[in-house]
């Protein structure tokens, strides 16, 4: 699918987009490698649609370059680029089959036979057999299809997907994710992808870039920054995590040695973005796990003793929250694998983590915890 001379990587230098006073996008450098399927994730007015703008077309940049390979396409009109873009709207013709839909671009620039071309790409969306149906006849699912036909028959170098499945009910938003990253490998261009959805980038994508404020606040790949988060935004943006506010007290071996709220705590060097000053101690709640006492705790863990606060039942898991001696609750999620003992609110209970799941992220002198929920109690403290 892709055109016979490679594209080359898709690079944004210094990158800036102002709308009088206000910086959508601040100085944006970053490389999205040819082939890759890209995320820009971020919430409501971070720059990431306006981003995706200026590489289709439709934003002129401030300032900046848009290469594509070694060519700056940053000035050239949309319809001259060898990109396409899909919106949440889809936009297609509802006067028009599904034929005749996927067809127009062929169309318009004086193709004549496009029969075959327009088959094959109905069959690589799986809509065989749809081809005089009209829009309004499809599913939303199968009108995000169409509208995908459309882009990809043009054999564009760059596809921008600009929140794709917005429009779409989870179950299906979820079955599109493995369609889209199914079709992606298929075809092998370089597919960039708009959205605030955590789990639609860390589904599809190989590379995502959290983005807030205009900036880059991390950028790898999605299991790398869940992981191991860069910044208290990244930790609560891509998940949820428990922070502790805390201050480091030094180095014994590999670890990082941390005082909070009284108690003491430790991080492995290799699990910190600083060693020194104010930090933020970080867990993520899957990483914790409930007993009903301290006694039950593994050698080497560190804890945290409290009251059920909420339990709630979602499926997959129990989300509790851990109201601790200091007033605040700890998120705890717990499989329900059926091995594991029940709590209710009201009952006392120890949330316990294993040191290696934790992370430690710098913060500002006088922060208080952050993130919701709030977790600001001492490790291996009670209550």
């Amino acid at each position: 699918m892709a055109r016979e001379t490679p594209a080359g990587d898709l690079r944004l230098a210094n990158l800036t987009k102002t709308f009088g006073a206000f910086t959508a996008v601040d100085d944006l450098s970053l490389t999205i490698p040819q082939g890759s399927f890209f995320a820009l994730l971020g919430a409501s007015g971070c720059g990431k649609t306006t981003t995706l703008r200026m590489i289709a077309g439709l934003e002129e940049p401030t300032s900046g370059q848009v290469l594509l390979g070694d060519r700056d396409i940053a000035r050239l009109r949309p319809y001259k680029r060898p990109v396409n873009t899909v919106f949440q709207s889809y936009a297609l013709f509802p006067h028009l089959d599904i034929f005749e839909n996927v067809a127009f671009g062929l169309r318009r620039r004086g193709i004549r036979s496009v029969d075959q071309q327009v088959r094959q790409m109905l069959s690589l969306v799986q809509l065989d057999g749809y081809e005089r149906r009209r829009p309004a006849q499809l599913s939303g699912g199968q009108q995000q299809r169409v509208a995908l036909a459309r882009a990809l028959i043009n054999h564009p170098q760059v596809l921008l997907l600009d929140e794709p499945l917005g429009a779409l009910d989870l179950k299906l938003r979820r079955q599109m994710q493995i369609e889209l990253k199914r079709i992606q490998t298929e075809v092998g261009i370089t597919f960039v992808h708009v959205t605030h959805d955590q789990e639609e980038a860390m589904t599809m994508a190989d590379t995502v870039a959290v983005m807030n404020a205009g900036r880059i606040e991390q950028l790898g790949p999605p299991a790398e920054i869940y992981e191991f988060p860069a910044t208290a935004f990244v930790a609560n943006f891509l998940g949820q995590s428990n922070l502790i506010a805390g201050e480091v007290t030094g180095g014994n071996g590999n670890d990082i040695l941390v005082t909070a709220h009284g108690g003491r705590f430790s991080v492995p060097a290799a699990r910190a973005r600083t060693n020194r000053g104010p930090v933020h101690l970080g867990v993520r709640p899957e990483k914790l796990h409930l007993v009903a006492g301290a006694g039950q705790v593994p050698a080497g863990c560190q804890y945290l003793e409290g009251t059920i606060s909420d339990a709630s039942y979602v499926g997959v898991s129990t989300q509790y929250l851990l109201r601790t001696g200091w007033g605040t609750e700890v998120s705890v999620f717990v499989a329900n694998s059926g091995a594991q003992q029940r709590f209710v609110p009201g009952n006392r209970a120890v949330a316990y983590w294993d040191p290696r799941h934790a992370f430690l992220l710098g913060r500002r002198a006088g922060d208080d915890d952050r993130t919701t929920p709030v977790l600001d109690e001492p490790v291996g403290a009670s209550s």
